[in-house]
């Protein structure tokens, strides 16, 4: 039987939980973290704004700079083939007067960084899981396979849309309509250069979208019915790559597929509150969208970087003052994102015309009025 105790234990080891490790043990609390061995991850995440800023004061981001690639436009194309199509948008970093909107960073490259990282900060990393937690007025008891107990201050559910720290605590997930969407990812090489613009077409089955790596690389992010996704992660290397270009329209040249390619179901849920006795949530286990406007994993690090301000230097982590201000605090800003990235993904396939005009009406008036283009780009970067 092993007993462990630290203020700040952390339940899941994917980029959130290892995200949280390491900023929370950037504040001089003692954090041990619960997670199994995890799979090799070969997606890539978009850092937008502050998220890039913020990944860079946890001294990781020097690791994964070579590896990544900078946003400097988004670019918006309507590929709906529908009576009323948008124009195509541009948003350009320069309007802000900004170099970029952000990096596009490889998932196993950043996962290994911070692993380095939370080892050389003392955090203590026991390869188990959650098998009951029960929390007290003074302390929270995590038990795990094989006799494990962790006590702490405070439990940081990081474990997942399938969260047993959010299941423990009594907290339910409000879950969106099943929109029958899954996501297909790979990386792939092109003939022409992609001049650090990500482009989105907006296709009937939701977005389909390219960001840039370095070279003539691409992430693919292609979102479509389970039905089309499970036959297009089951072609051949040759025959992705023809499907990636086509639906691409051959914007940029011939497609290579690299590596494997990959599809994972898609949901929208968000949890009923953020916290529990003792308890804090964040990232999936608090909020779950699609991989729309790159909000999933920028939300999860807005949530890290307040509940790492909010518990600097406190004697108590778990505290209700500290964890009523977490909750008040990320739940006005995920509520706002959350029904954003719902309302643009049920336009895309929505056949009520109406709608079709009222998101082409947006766009277009985006296209053509400056001021509202930077504040909804701001808007994306994180502000409020």
């Amino acid at each position: 039987m092993t007993d462990v105790t630290a203020e700040i234990a952390i339940v899941g080891g994917g980029l959130a939980g290892l995200t949280a490790a390491v900023a929370l043990a950037r504040t001089g609390q003692s954090i041990v973290l619960l997670a199994p061995d995890r799979p090799a991850d070969r997606r890539t995440t978009a850092l937008l704004g502050e998220s890039v800023a913020f990944i860079r004061s946890l001294g990781v981001f020097d690791a994964v700079a070579t590896q990544s690639q900078p946003l400097r436009g988004i670019r918006v194309i309507d590929a709906t083939g529908r009576l009323l199509r948008a124009p195509e948008v541009l948003f350009d970093a320069a309007e802000l007067g900004l170099d970029a909107f952000g990096q596009n960073v490889p998932n196993e490259p950043l996962l290994a960084a911070l692993e380095h990282e939370a080892a050389r900060l003392g955090v203590v990393r026991l390869t188990a899981t959650a098998t009951a937690i029960e929390a007290g007025p003074d302390a929270i008891v995590i038990a795990g396979p094989e006799g494990t107990t962790v006590a702490a201050r405070l439990c940081v559910g990081a474990d997942g849309r399938k969260s047993s720290v959010r299941a423990a605590a009594g907290i339910g997930l409000r879950e969106g309509r099943n929109t029958g969407q899954a996501a297909v990812v790979g990386t792939f090489e092109h003939a022409l250069p992609h001049n650090d613009i990500s482009t989105e077409f907006h296709t009937p089955n939701g977005p389909f979208t390219l960001v840039p790596l370095p070279g003539n690389r691409s992430a693919l992010v292609w979102v479509t019915t389970t039905g089309e996704a499970d036959y297009l992660r089951a072609l051949p290397p040759a025959a992705i790559a023809e499907a990636v270009e086509r639906q691409a329209s051959s914007f940029l040249g011939a497609m290579t597929s690299i590596g494997p390619t990959q599809a994972f179901p898609l949901a929208t849920a968000t949890a009923t509150r953020l916290v529990g006795e003792r308890i804090a949530l964040i990232g999936e286990a608090a909020h779950v969208l699609p991989p729309i406007a790159a909000q999933g994993f920028n939300l999860t690090l807005r949530d890290i970087a307040a509940l790492a301000r909010l518990v600097s230097g406190a004697p108590d982590a778990g505290a209700p003052d500290i964890l009523a201000a977490y909750g008040r605090e990320r739940e006005a800003d995920l509520g706002v994102r959350a029904i954003a990235v719902s309302l643009l993904n049920r336009s895309l396939l929505t056949a009520f015309l109406p709608a079709h005009a009222a998101r082409n009406l947006g766009l277009a008036v985006l296209d053509a009025v400056p001021q509202l283009r930077r504040a909804v780009m701001r808007h994306g970067l994180g502000a409020t």
